[in-house]
């Protein structure tokens, strides 16, 4: 279709018994559109010259196409092309993906006279986008003076056009204001109910702004032109409470119809915003550029408009961030910034490192039992989750716990900046103290892991005379850490993967428990107002107010720990797991009954810090993917990033796996846990 000669396109335009707007825009833009790679501007650029000056040389073709153009505009309708693209739909998630997907079975027919229908047909290709958002704004301006679309001498278009857009100005208005009555908004602040709010302030400013607009089109001369100022503040006190309400359902809880509906109320307040930019006439050029960018977003939006794949994205983004939101709060006790917190890391590790120690023993004996399969993993499972559970009632930590927690922290870094890109110095200082964080947690489960381990390994000899494994069970367990030889680095994938895993699981839990208010219904529930005191109610709920996610994710951990070999076992692959700390207390128990050498045994330690560097980093590289994903953040430039991080290395290299000599301030927050 590209390959169709300027004059050969000419010559159709010129002999269109009935020139329709659609079909007419449509054989332009399939003119246009780049063959083969669609971000190839400059052949769009070259080809929008030619009909310039092709059209220059046909004015009876020019004079056509432009009173065709204008007349087709005049009865145009435009509320569903400001209404209805580039806003999430206000059907929930199963609805809208069954009106998708039958859409796509069984379009209906286009509507000639809605401009949306008409951008669809036009712009039918899902690859525009590339090309239409990379092309110039001269570019445009170019194409449209050549179709004579802004010679002025058509005024009904542009009133036309005013119109519609004060219409479609009231509508989004409207809705803004009505969403003030949903439930998940009241739950979240019952007081907006009570009070003249900015939602309902602000329709009713826009309703004054569009009937004086009226007014001054109907009589520019004698009519006084009111401004958007007074609206344009309002928009912002709404904005403002959008942010109120995201903060509080951090702590109250969210969902995905919740973020959902503070998503398109940002989203709608965008395009109201967009609107006034357009009426506005004080600034005509500011007005050209608000019509081109609003132009390439409609026409982005519409790409999308019909995917199933791209509404699921959205909803899985939306989901993301109501569990991922909970996370980034909890990072903040997983980061490291001086002497005394590294210390309190230090020593949280250690005493994690001491039921390591003993679950990997308990591990061991169940092996030795023979069980079948099913009741193998049932046993490993609850040994897993019950010890990662004392774990945190301890307020110990495992070190591999803190990625999904840290990287959430990181996103939230990142959101904050400008332009939702980070600023590489900043994020390198905080990547120095999450890696400094993580590796003092590592360091405090391997040091008395191992050690521990070592030493219940000699006394289980001389008690019972023999050692925790035969040598068939000493070759198992080194076999199990070898990085090449065997798969320690897959199965320290695998533990990595799951580490991820139960940082989702924490936060939808503790999600959950603040969306459903469970502190509430344990301190009022009638059950537990029989048996237990009122202080003992308010510390259970406080209790499982702060510790509910925790609870969750850390038993869910070890069972995901423990069914990953029974899946592979059921799928007839060598799946498992290896995890650092695991890893270093197994090596302990292999020491008293075959002592290596040294050199075999630093070697074996290198091999556990590696499954430790997997565990981590695999773990750090998802939850950090999903967290960003979730926020429509970035990271920016890698290379700036990574110069940025050498810079702080090569000026600091202490601070790299030492708090700085600064003690500062008491440690932030509560103690760090698993």
């Amino acid at each position: 279709m590209n390959a169709t000669p300027l004059e050969g396109l000419l010559q159709r335009l010129e002999n269109d018994p009935e020139p329709d707007l659609a079909r007419t825009l449509r054989q332009l833009v399939d003119w246009l559109r780049p063959e083969k790679d669609r971000g190839n501007v400059a052949q769009v650029i070259n080809r929008i010259e030619q009909l310039v000056l092709a059209l220059a040389d046909h004015p009876g073709l020019r004079d056509r196409l432009r009173t065709h153009l204008e007349q087709a505009l005049e009865d145009a309708r435009h509320l569903n092309l400001y209404t209805g693209i580039g806003l999430f739909s206000r059907r929930g998630f199963l609805r809208e993906f069954v009106e998708r997907f039958y859409e796509r079975l069984n379009p209906r027919p286009m509507e000639r006279q809605d401009l949306r229908d008409v951008l669809a047909y036009v712009f039918h290709d899902p690859d525009d986008p590339k090309w239409v958002n990379a092309l110039p704004d001269d570019a445009w301006y170019r194409l449209l003076e050549a179709l004579g679309c802004l010679s002025g001498e058509h005024p009904a278009v542009l009133n036309r056009a005013r119109h519609e857009i004060l219409y479609a100005l009231e509508m989004l208005s409207i809705w803004v204001a009505a969403e003030e009555l949903e439930p998940e908004l009241l739950r979240l602040d019952p007081g907006i109910a009570e009070r003249n709010s900015a939602f309902v302030a602000q329709q009713r400013e826009i309703a004054t702004y569009v009937e004086r607009y009226r007014e001054w089109l109907m009589d520019p001369s004698g009519a006084t032109f009111h401004d958007d100022r007074h609206a344009r503040v309002l928009l912002d006190q709404c904005s403002e409470q959008i942010e109120r309400l995201r903060r509080r359902a951090v702590t109250r809880g969210s969902s995905i119809s919740l973020t959902h509906l503070l998503e398109r109320l940002d989203q709608t307040l965008r395009r109201i915003r967009e609107l006034l930019r357009l009426l506005d006439p004080s600034d005509p050029e500011a007005q050209r550029r608000t019509s081109v960018a609003l132009f390439r977003e409609l026409v982005s939006a519409n790409a999308r408009r019909h995917s199933l794949r791209s509404l699921w994205q959205d909803n899985i983004r939306l989901l993301s961030r109501s569990v991922t939101q909970q996370a980034s709060e909890t990072g903040e006790h997983y980061i490291t910034g001086n002497r005394a917190e590294y210390l309190q890391m230090l020593r949280s590790g250690a005493g994690a490192g001491l039921i390591i120690a003993a679950m990997a023993l308990i591990k061991i004996q169940i092996d030795g039992l023979g069980l079948s399969p099913a009741a193998y993993t049932l046993w490993v499972s609850l040994n897993y989750g019950l010890g990662f559970v004392l774990i945190h009632i301890l307020h110990f930590t495992v070190a591999t716990k803190q990625p999904a927690m840290t990287a959430a922290r990181l996103a939230a870094a990142i959101e904050e900046s400008d332009r939702g890109t980070a600023d590489p110095s900043k994020l390198a200082d905080l990547l120095i103290q999450v890696g400094r964080s993580q590796f003092v947690a590592v360091v405090g489960n391997v040091s008395v892991a191992l050690p521990t381990a070592i030493l219940i390994g000699l006394l289980y000899s001389v008690a019972f005379g023999a050692p925790v494994l035969d040598a068939e069970g000493v070759d198992y367990q080194r076999q199990q850490l070898e990085p090449f030889a065997g798969l320690a680095l897959l199965h320290a994938a695998i533990a990595g993967i799951w580490l991820f895993v139960s940082g989702l699981i924490s936060g939808f839990f503790d999600n959950r428990c603040a969306y459903i208010d469970l502190p509430g219904r344990l301190r009022e529930h009638p059950l537990l107002r029989r048996i237990l005191s009122g202080d003992s109610r308010a510390r259970l709920a406080d209790y499982v107010e702060h510790n509910y996610g925790a609870l969750a994710g850390n038993f869910l951990f070890g069972v995901l720990l423990g069914v990953t070999g029974y899946i592979g076992y059921l799928l007839s692959l060598p799946l498992d797991i290896a995890h650092v700390a695991f890893a270093s207390a197994n090596l302990g128990y292999t020491v008293p009954a075959a002592v290596p050498g040294l050199f075999e045994f630093l070697l074996y330690l290198v091999f556990v810090l590696l499954i430790g560097a997997v565990n981590l980093w695999v773990s750090f590289a998802l939850a950090l993917y999903v967290a960003l994903k979730a926020r429509g953040t970035r990271i920016g430039a890698l290379d700036r990033l990574l110069k940025a991080y050498a810079r702080r290395v090569r000026e600091r290299p202490r601070e790299f796996l030492l708090p700085p000599s600064d003690t500062g301030g008491p440690a932030k927050g509560d103690p760090p846990r698993s």
